[in-house]
């Protein structure tokens, strides 16, 4: 959260993506750091997928990644 905020910062768009075992912790840092960033959750887990797995996820975000950086 600290690093997407520090791009905004800079005038560099970015959308925070995490797992979606992660929206409630991304929610209060977001409160805590007065931050709301574009944010794209993605099923939970990630650590053991396989690399066709983590394709496959990427390729299903893709779509909420693009809108999250072009309609804001």
């Amino acid at each position: 959260m600290h690093d997407i905020a520090d791009l905004e910062g800079r005038g560099l768009p970015g959308v925070f993506v995490a797992s979606t075992e992660f929206a409630e912790a991304a929610e209060a840092q977001s409160r805590a750091l007065g931050f709301e960033p574009a944010r794209v959750f993605v099923a939970h887990p990630i650590q053991d997928r396989t690399d066709d797995e983590m394709v496959a996820l990427a390729d299903a975000a893709y779509p909420d990644l693009v809108a999250a950086l072009t309609e804001g």
